[in-house]
């Protein structure tokens, strides 16, 4: 089954409105129509209207935020929900970034009702996991990924599926320059695959988009995108330069 390319790039707490304005005006020079990938961007909160505003009238870019809550409105100081997300202009949403889990103390519980929240509203997730290095060393990658996912598409129907996009990010490569080489990405996300199959079925599994994330940059974007079950990138650092990313981009078309 074919899947459509998707790189996102995840721009954590960097980008104020002023510098989001100065990437657009250099990025969508290089993609003012769609190509073959689908882009997404994920600007902090406060940068997400300066972004839309610039995106407007343009079909190759998605807009994403970074999280989101799970409620619809209320006293929750801080928080976004999803409804403020869809009127500056958001299509996606990531959730359950490792930092969000490691840092935040967000479980699969907390993650699993923002997984349902997105998809009520019309958005869709982007659904992070991923394996610390002591995780994957005392050979515990598989369980910890079968747990993530069971935990946080409880109560998902297949129907719903093909609407999420995974994204496999190992830990223990997020932001240190360390790389899983293109075998051992491949050995997981087709391991990721087979629990959405034991999940959801077969044509659930090939149809669900499965992106690689962890210190992903031009020079090993075009090995990585080789590999049959890595249907895209979630993209941190590479990101933040329109150049760097647009290459990144380039090895998925």
């Amino acid at each position: 089954m074919s899947r459509k390319t998707v790189i996102a790039a995840n721009w954590k707490m960097n980008m104020t409105p002023s510098e989001t304005a100065s990437f657009l005006d250099s990025f969508l020079k290089i993609f003012p129509v769609p190509t073959a990938v689908e882009i997404v961007l994920a600007p902090p909160f406060i940068s997400l209207p300066k972004a839309a505003e610039l995106m407007a009238g343009q079909s190759a870019v998605g807009l994403s935020a970074q999280n989101m809550s799970h409620e619809a409105s209320g006293a929750f100081t801080g928080e976004i929900n999803a409804a403020m997300l869809k009127e500056v202009g958001c299509q996606y949403v990531i959730l359950g970034h490792s930092e969000r889990r490691s840092l935040y103390g967000e479980d699969d519980l907390v993650i699993n009702k923002k997984v349902h929240a997105t998809l009520a509203a019309g958005l869709i997730p982007i659904l992070c996991i991923g394996e610390s290095l002591e995780e994957r060393d005392g050979g515990q990658l598989e369980f910890v990924l079968s747990q993530q996912l069971e935990g946080s598409l409880a109560g998902i129907d297949a129907a719903q599926m093909p609407g999420i996009i995974i994204a496999y990010e190992p830990v223990w490569a997020i932001g240190t320059g360390r790389t899983a080489s293109p075998e051992q990405a491949q050995e997981t996300q087709c391991y990721v695959r087979s629990v959405l199959e034991r999940l959801f079925g077969a044509d659930v599994a090939a149809a669900v988009r499965i992106q690689y994330g962890g210190s992903v940059k031009p020079g090993n974007a075009a090995e990585l995108i080789s590999q049959p079950d890595i249907d895209g990138f979630l993209v941190g650092g590479a990101s933040l330069d329109p150049a760097s990313f647009a290459e990144i981009v380039k090895a998925g078309v």
